[in-house]
């Protein structure tokens, strides 16, 4: 990775409200939420947020000024598993939503009358298969919900909050300043209602007047089909509530996929490795093999090379938001039994005695590394 400091376009004595403004920046500039479906974006993302996590930090900040991201080994930060899902998680504790960031600001924030409820951070997991179906999961979320006793009003039961005296409801104060350059009009919260509008004379026993209680829920997360662990979904409106019944924050879901055994993924693509016999190799068969959604008849041709790849189109995952699926992979390894019977071993000396050395080069290419062999296959190269 590069240095943190250029990372972020700060000096190396930079503060940190100068290091907080610069990832701000870039935030808006490369947040997934504005670049859709941008790979590089996520991973520029990603990059930024990691040098911000560590740079805001004074500890984590001298121990990088003195050894480097070497000595941050220890630290999520500069660990090597340091992933979108950690970034987002970063980015939604300093800065709430995107909406938060970069949203309302000066006369049309203070307008709102209510707050907004923090936003929650869950992570769910899912399979394999269900990214190939998609799936909905029931989801268990700690948050914050209204008072059962004062309805969320903050106020204590049988009362009601009051209009404020001082700004008559409005939640705002004008200043007037003057000057020799003529009259100027401020407008601020109030400061007796702190921008609400009302007053709650006698504050409810039960939440201290916040109007809302930790409380625990379970929320349906509907997760597509072709999502990855980069993805992540925003529920609007589904979060802790705001003090005395105020908005709702989000829900953000991370996503974990589990891995499967049988497989290992390439975006919507699948390889999977199987095992035929030597006669197999030579003579040719017809096999079986599992697939994500079921199983797969395979044509294993005559004189087939172990290591060999074989390609079932259409039988990957599908992309996010699209129809189309990915390719399946058969990588072919010939197996060698370690034990024979009588029988097989005199066909097999039979066998040696009759059979042809083997060429040089078994066969064009076969020198080539196997991810290089795998990604020709996928791309018809």
């Amino acid at each position: 990775m590069s240095d943190y400091y250029s990372l972020l376009g700060v000096s190396r004595d930079a503060d940190t409200g100068e290091i907080k403004k610069a990832y701000r920046k870039l935030a808006l500039e490369y947040h997934p939420d504005r670049n859709k479906g941008s790979k590089d974006a996520e991973e520029r993302f990603k990059e930024v947020t990691q040098a911000y996590e560590v740079l805001e930090d004074s500890e984590k900040r001298a121990v990088y000024d003195r050894y480097g991201e070497q000595g941050l080994r220890g630290s999520r930060a500069g660990a090597p598993g340091f992933d979108f899902g950690d970034a987002i998680e970063v980015f939604m504790r300093d800065f709430g939503g995107l909406e938060d960031l970069f949203g309302m600001s000066g006369a049309q924030a203070r307008r709102s009358s209510t707050q907004k409820g923090q936003t929650v951070r869950i992570r769910v997991s899912i399979t394999l298969a269900e990214v190939c179906t998609g799936v909905t999961k029931s989801v268990r979320v700690a948050l914050l919900d209204n008072c059962h006793d004062c309805s969320g009003t903050g106020a204590e039961r049988g009362t009601s909050p009051v209009t404020c005296s001082l700004c008559d409801g409005s939640g705002e104060e004008r200043l007037v300043q003057r000057s020799v350059f003529g009259q100027f009009v401020s407008v601020q919260p109030c400061r007796n209602c702190s921008g609400e509008g009302r007053v709650i004379e006698r504050a409810c026993s039960t939440c201290s007047g916040e109007g809302r209680l930790r409380s625990e829920k379970d929320i349906e997360v509907e997760v597509p089909a072709g999502v990855t662990e980069e993805n992540f979904l925003t529920l609007r409106g589904r979060g802790s509530i705001g003090p005395r019944s105020g908005t709702r924050g989000d829900v953000v879901v991370l996503l974990e996929v589990k891995d499967d055994s049988r497989f290992v993924r390439d975006g919507p693509n699948l390889l999977l490795e199987r095992s035929i016999t030597f006669a197999q190799a030579s003579l040719g068969a017809e096999v079986e093999v599992p697939t994500i959604d079921g199983t797969a008849r395979v044509v294993i041709p005559s004189g087939i090379q172990s290591g060999e790849l074989i390609k079932l189109k259409g039988l990957g995952l599908p992309e996010l938001n699209s129809s189309i699926r990915g390719d399946q992979l058969v990588q072919v390894l010939v197996w060698t039994p370690a034990e024979l019977t009588s029988d097989q071993e005199r066909l097999l000396r039979s066998l040696l005695e009759i059979e042809s050395p083997p060429p040089e080069k078994i066969r064009r290419g076969s020198h080539k590394g196997f991810w290089s062999r795998v990604k020709e296959v996928f791309t018809g190269g």
